[in-house]
């Protein structure tokens, strides 16, 4: 009979949190299968080592355990990031931060103030089919994708935004990285999603909105260039032509949830 007491509940349910969490972190990423790969690894080197005790297989998974541990941080380091950043949130620890409610309702009413220009630059960009791509970060810094392009650091303005994303003008075909209300910088650089179920309809800029909500937790707001059409990318999801009272409420909701 298993002694089982207190301790061992929490014990399993720590492990049980942590494994759920990286889990829901690499489907989101689209990386889980290279997750159950090193898991299964995990696994075969367990077995291998612990129940069959096969001292020869056993060093060479070992050698190779140690090695793959410095590989997995290098590989997995934007997933990892993401990890902590979930796990320090402080949407995670909701009974700590209830003193700043009044903050919170603050930074409500301040997001109000650039939703409205952002999405009416949004729908104008729509109208005359013009492409854009804008990123709203979170909690997750986006500091390499910002240096990829060209810094801006201004108010959210919707002359601005649509002036930046014109045909003719040198950052149109980067994206646009928005941080707490300001727009901080264009023409930036982002990761690919490689999802085998993308419409192939859609191009390079709906698979870079749908790459950065795999390696982060920011919302990515797509204009099609060949049909007009509003989309966005969040967790990696894509949520295919909105209208202008869907697409108001998405960032309005997404605005609010801002530390």
């Amino acid at each position: 009979m298993f002694d089982i007491g207190i301790k061992d509940i929490i014990d399993i349910l720590i492990v049980a949190t942590i494994l759920f969490y990286v889990y829901k972190i690499m489907k989101e990423s689209g990386t889980l299968s290279i997750f159950l790969g090193v898991l299964s690894f995990i696994v075969v080197w367990f077995v291998a080592s612990v129940f069959l005790q096969m001292e020869l297989t056993g060093r060479i998974l070992d050698k190779f355990m140690n090695i793959g541990l410095l590989i997995l941080v290098i590989i997995f380091q934007d997933q990892i990031k993401r990890f902590l950043v979930e796990i320090g949130s402080h949407k995670r620890w909701h009974f700590l931060h209830t003193m700043f409610k009044r903050k919170k309702n603050d930074n409500r009413e301040e997001a109000k103030e650039w939703v409205l220009p952002l999405v009416y630059s949004c729908i104008n960009m729509s109208k005359s089919k013009t492409g854009a791509l804008i990123v709203i970060r979170n909690n997750v810094p986006l500091d390499t994708y910002e240096n990829s392009g060209d810094i801006i650091n201004a108010n959210i303005n919707s002359r601005l935004i649509e002036n930046i994303f014109f045909k003719n003008s040198p950052l149109h075909d980067g994206a646009m990285i928005i941080d707490r209300g300001r727009i901080c910088a264009a023409g930036c650089i982002l990761p690919v999603s490689h999802d085998e179920d993308v419409p192939r309809q859609l191009g390079l800029r709906h698979r870079s909105a749908l790459g950065i909500s795999q390696f982060s937790d920011a919302l990515a707001i797509v204009v099609s260039e060949e049909t007009g059409a509003i989309s966005i990318a969040y967790k990696g999801k894509l949520s295919l032509r909105l209208n202008p009272t869907e697409l108001e409420a998405k960032v309005t909701e997404f605005a609010r949830g801002l530390e």
